[in-house]
């Protein structure tokens, strides 16, 4: 045989390339995941979230607070959604999640702050996220010097001194030392969760189709609903051991506080790895081959990390992309587990974040039964 042949070359490299148009999964995933993590981080990904919502419990109606409620919106950190009656209520809301800060201003705010008293205003913060509010924080040192400028005239004029006229004080509720790892470790319950768990229900099917068992499954009476719980139902276990290991860890290492009730989270986790296993049946319909059911996982995989509020503040998206994420599983069981853990949630307080991830299951799960097939076809 002669030396080297780019003729020869050529001919592998056209044939090579004619396999690669054939599957065509895997030639739409090598084009697809670029482009959805160029759009992801591109428009999706904001690490200085603004707009973030924002309760305010006044009572005391004058002009002085409201200048000052009007100087926390210009910054253009702080939208005001709610006005609750008492700072109860505004309490429960932080709870729920609904709103990341709660400013509180006593009945003789303004009195006191004439006489050059200088009174404090509360301002509560949901800091189980420290990154989404960390810059909000920052904002609110210059508010307290410039809130009044405008207002300091005539017999206010007293207020524009160089003191600031009154006092912020910040409690970062539920995080007050501002540690990451109580926001990151919680999270990292679903994130494993929704990796390891969509693989190998993946992997489970092609696997036999690869080997050539599947003929043997298909020969026996069995259900498509039989084959699917008992592939499914193994799984289930092996997601409450990486459960009890991670949760293990985070407690004994990582020192996060568990204040929520334990059986009340396994109660939720149990739907959500069902979810995901669903999410690995039907890709296990779809995929021809392992390596397939792999890039289909990635491909999920990807924008629930990005999308759920695990690594990039979730209020800190721009809107189509939070409506995105509430389409994910990973999205609502974050809000669960650090709620429990971090919060110490009851059911009352979580059960919004269920019914999405049950309506998750029904989909997948009828979309798996839809396309299994008692053939091999």
């Amino acid at each position: 045989m002669s030396g080297y042949s780019l003729q020869r070359t050529l001919a592998i490299f056209v044939k090579e390339f004619q396999q690669m148009l054939r599957d065509r999964l895997t030639f739409a995933m090598a084009v697809g995941v670029p482009v959805l993590q160029l759009l992801l981080f591109g428009y999706a990904i904001n690490t200085d979230p603004r707009g973030l919502p924002t309760a305010v419990v006044s009572y005391d109606s004058g002009p002085l607070p409201r200048a000052i409620v009007a100087a926390l919106q210009n910054t253009g950190y702080f939208r005001v959604t709610h006005q609750p009656a008492s700072e109860r209520e505004g309490d429960a809301l932080i709870e729920r999640g609904e709103v990341q800060f709660l400013v509180s201003i006593p009945a003789d705010f303004s009195r006191r702050l004439l006489r050059g008293e200088q009174p404090a205003l509360l301002v509560a913060v949901d800091a189980t996220d420290p990154s989404a509010a960390g810059n909000a924080i920052a904002a609110l040192g210059g508010v307290a010097g410039t809130a009044l400028v405008h207002d300091s005239i005539g017999v206010l004029r007293p207020l524009n001194a160089n003191a600031p006229a009154f006092e912020l004080r910040v409690h970062r509720r539920f995080n007050p030392e501002g540690l990451s790892r109580y926001n990151i470790v919680p999270g990292l319950v679903g994130v494993i969760l929704t990796m390891t768990m969509v693989m190998l229900t993946g992997l489970a099917m092609t696997r036999e189709r690869e080997r050539g068992t599947m003929e043997n499954l298909l020969a026996t009476p069995v259900r498509p609903l039989e084959v699917m719980v008992g592939k499914i139902a193994p799984y289930i276990l092996i997601g409450y051991i990486q459960i009890g290991l991670i949760l293990g860890a985070a407690r004994l290492l990582f020192e996060v506080p568990m204040l929520g009730s334990l059986w009340l989270l396994l109660a939720f986790i149990g739907v959500f790895v069902v979810a995901n296993l669903a999410v690995g049946f039907t890709f296990s319909t779809i995929a021809r081959n392992q390596l397939q059911a792999m890039q289909m996982t990635f491909f999920f995989f990807l924008p629930s990390m990005l999308l759920s509020g695990f690594m990039f503040p979730f209020r800190g998206m721009p809107h189509w992309a939070q409506q995105l994420g509430e389409l994910l599983p990973l999205t609502h069981f974050l809000r669960i587990v650090r709620g429990i853990l971090l919060k110490g949630s009851d059911a009352a307080a979580v059960l919004p974040e269920l019914w999405p991830m049950l309506a998750f299951v029904a989909v997948a799960g009828a979309v798996a039964l839809g396309r299994y097939r008692r053939t091999l076809d």
